[in-house]
């Protein structure tokens, strides 16, 4: 069982014994309106901890180092500390004698041993982190902190200048990133400035970069060689110092494995930080910092209950021959399934409009455009069910062997306490009606029809001729060939519409509740809907990524807006009354629970047990169940008290206040270290005071170290004492 050992190293180490000059950094808040969850400060607090064992432990930084030599003694000290953790772990590169290209590669940078074939020692690798983090966590809220981090600890000389540079896989995910930058901006200690990678060579041309300068670019277009939009890596190659983000980079083509190594070359002597909610190569997980994978992010309360049924969708397995009978009972249950949750979002919607999510079946399938395709063959008993032509005795057939699996309240993945519970009356009230209803938004059955938007090539929406309007949608790469293959005799209808029809999924007055088609749309769409999946013939070596990514957008929650956790742990933690908590706790679980049905229940199994198989010692202060819901913020500082005393020495402290006259005017100040007047004012209060500080430490003699640090120290003392609800302890006057 592979072990997180970077998480198991770091977490001994108490973050308040670290320097003075590695204290007081702002780990809670990311913008005006928004505070980090407390898991997200937790890996923060993780990462500065493996910076400092990095850059201070292992060989402390000095101004002027030989960059080379220097780099190469701090991953041998630090790789020294993994092998001492987890001596039987071999994270060694074995690369096949076949390999030739990457291998000459390899051999460029890195010194190579021989034999069978090549084999390269992790050492040379080791200056890098992980963040194994769900789907929705909010991965790119701490990538976003750490680059303010990392800018803080060069400004204090305590980590090398390097260049920055995020790597990312997909175009909608760059237009995110600049969002959440933009947001971040508005209230950062630093301005972040976005730069495409291919801007550098020219910007580098006219001297240092502008501090919070930050590279974005394509993941896989980072290659060896030169083309149109495919850039050499050596043209960017700044002496190995870059700090890499990497944001769910390891996904694209059989490249791959030589741009992992590409990204190693460019941080060779700066640091590589990886993120994604999908590691399952050994050295990934060994370099993990912080693991809130899918498993944590379901047991905390953030994502929804996860229920795989035991009944495999087998009518649609390959290779196997089902009648058309067979495969519509399955195709009626994913539909029960799916109005049994439509009918209590009903009820809740009467209750207070606004709450939860109006719920949604996702049908994933491996084929789309060969003949009988899985997502054909689907689509056909979809539409015999909204024409009408399904017998009675079919439909109480499955609503019984449906109940049969669901009537002993099985448990869910990951939560052995946590059982489902079906209303018995409810399941088996439902009518072929209902299922018009609910489903095809229609009030009797009828012929389906095809929507199209001329200008759209890669959707198809659908709709009963009885009904009100699209109940479901089809997103394939390309829909030509089903409009002339697989819809031949259907009526075809044209629309105008601005927006497509997927992109307005997560708006309320979606009426689509029904989204099929292959893996192509998994990725890059946002929304809590989904409470079905079917996964049909899903499989191969690439199945377990898409499997955890599909599953952690399908767990997304939010019963109420901006509260993205099931209501149990919303209550817990004082964020809902307890008039609404009980007007709601009986009607909320089929809502706040993901059914997956799968044609290979097993290799579901196995996909998604191996998350609980990590080995991981408890850390300390944080709850690994659901029993306690976890306070949202726990405390930069780590003080232990809200009143917490800034320590530096003497020296620093005549500094300090000289520093603040020599200023002078409130504005100067306030541009300079972006605060408000109130702020400037209860600093200058708080240097005006030697009680304030404890001047037993260490002088550095940099009085905008010193500032910041006092600035973070009574902004967190402020913060801490508002979530709490009591008045902040001493310094009296606090930001």
């Amino acid at each position: 069982m592979p072990r997180t050992l970077l998480r198991e190293m770091v977490e001994d180490l108490p973050l308040e014994e670290l320097p003075a000059s590695w204290k007081g950094l702002e780990l809670t808040r990311f913008s005006a309106g928004k505070d980090l969850w407390d898991y997200q400060q937790a890996a923060l607090e993780n990462a500065l901890k493996v910076l400092w064992k990095y850059f201070e432990e292992a060989l402390d930084y000095g101004e002027g180092e030989e960059v080379e030599g220097a780099s190469r003694r701090r991953k041998q000290a630090f790789f020294r500390w993994y092998r001492d953790r987890g001596p039987d772990t071999d994270l060694s590169i074995h690369l096949r004698r076949e390999n030739r290209a990457l291998a000459r590669l390899l051999a460029e940078y890195y010194p190579c041993a021989g034999g069978d074939g090549l084999r390269l020692s992790y050492e040379h690798f080791i200056n890098r982190m992980g963040f194994w983090m769900a789907t929705g966590s909010g991965k790119t809220l701490i990538l976003i902190k750490l680059i303010e981090i990392l800018h803080t600890l060069i400004r204090r000389r305590e980590v090398p200048p390097g260049d920055f540079l995020i790597l990312t896989h997909r175009e909608d995910l760059i237009r995110q990133l600049r969002d959440r930058v933009e947001e971040f901006n508005q209230t950062g200690d630093i301005k972040i400035d976005l730069q495409e990678l291919r801007d550098y060579p020219d910007m580098k041309r006219n001297g240092s970069l502008p501090e919070g300068t930050v590279f974005y670019y394509r993941s896989d277009n980072l290659s060896d060689e030169q083309k149109e939009k495919i850039v050499d890596f050596r043209n960017y190659d700044n002496g190995g110092r870059w700090y890499i983000f990497l944001d769910e980079a390891h996904k694209g083509d059989r490249e791959d494995s030589k741009r992992q190594h590409i990204y190693s070359i460019l941080s060779r002597n700066g640091f590589l930080f990886n993120f994604s909610a999908t590691f399952t190569d050994i050295r990934d997980v060994a370099t993990t910092v912080y693991n809130f994978n899918l498993e944590k992010f379901i047991r905390r309360g953030y994502g929804k209950h996860l229920f795989l049924l035991r009944r495999e969708v087998r009518g649609f397995r390959e290779g196997e021959d089902y009648t058309g009978g067979e495969k519509q009972k399955i195709v009626l249950q994913s539909l029960l399934l799916l109005t049994y949750v439509k009918k209590f979002y009903a009820g809740i919607s009467h209750f207070r409009p606004g709450l939860y999510h109006n719920p949604l079946m996702l049908v994933l399938t491996n084929s789309v455009n060969v003949r009988d395709s899985d997502l054909e063959l689907f689509f056909r008993e979809l539409a015999r069910i909204g024409r009408g032509q399904v017998r009675g005795e079919v439909l109480e057939e499955a609503k019984e062997e449906l109940w049969k699996e669901l009537k002993e309240d099985p448990p869910y993945m990951f939560e052995e306490d946590e059982r489902l519970t079906i209303r018995e009356g409810v399941l088996k009230g439902i009518t072929q009606e209902d299922l018009l209803r609910y489903v095809y938004n229609a009030r009797g059955a009828g012929e389906m029809e095809v929507l199209r938007r001329p200008s759209d090539k890669h959707e198809l929406a659908f709709k009963l001729k009885t009904g009100e309007g699209p109940f479901a949608l089809i997103k394939i790469g390309e829909v030509a060939g089903w409009l002339r293959e697989k819809l031949a005799g259907y009526e075809v209808q044209e629309v105008l519409a601005d927006e497509s029809y997927f992109a307005a999924l997560h708006k309320e007055d979606s009426g689509i509740n029904i989204l099929m088609g292959s893996r192509s749309f998994y990725e890059g769409w946002d929304s809590n809907r989904p409470n079905v999946i079917c996964y049909i013939n899903i499989g191969g070596r690439e199945a377990r990524k898409f499997i955890l990514q599909s599953l952690g957008r399908g767990a997304r929650i939010e019963p109420l807006k901006g509260r993205r956790r099931r209501l149990l742990p919303l209550y817990r933690s004082g964020e809902v009354g307890k008039e609404m908590f009980e007007g709601l706790q009986a009607a909320v679980l089929p809502l706040e629970t993901l059914f997956v049905m799968a044609t290979n229940r097993r290799a579901m199994v196995e996909v998604v047990s191996r998350l609980e198989e990590i080995r991981e010692a408890p850390k300390a202060g944080i709850p690994c169940g659901g029993d306690k819901a976890p306070d949202r913020v726990e405390g930069g500082l780590k003080t232990g008290r809200v009143g917490a005393k800034l320590e530096m020495g003497r020296e620093d402290y005549e500094l300090l206040r000289r520093w603040l006259a020599y200023l002078g005017d409130d504005r100067v100040i306030m541009m300079k270290y972006h605060l408000e007047p109130r702020e400037v004012r209860l600093l200058r209060d708080l240097a005006r005071y030697p009680t304030n500080f404890n001047l037993g430490g260490k002088n550095f003699k940099d009085p905008d170290l010193l500032v910041e640090q006092l600035i973070a120290l009574g902004r967190t003392a402020s913060h801490l004492s508002q979530q709490r609800g009591r008045p902040a302890g001493e310094p009296a006057q606090q930001f």
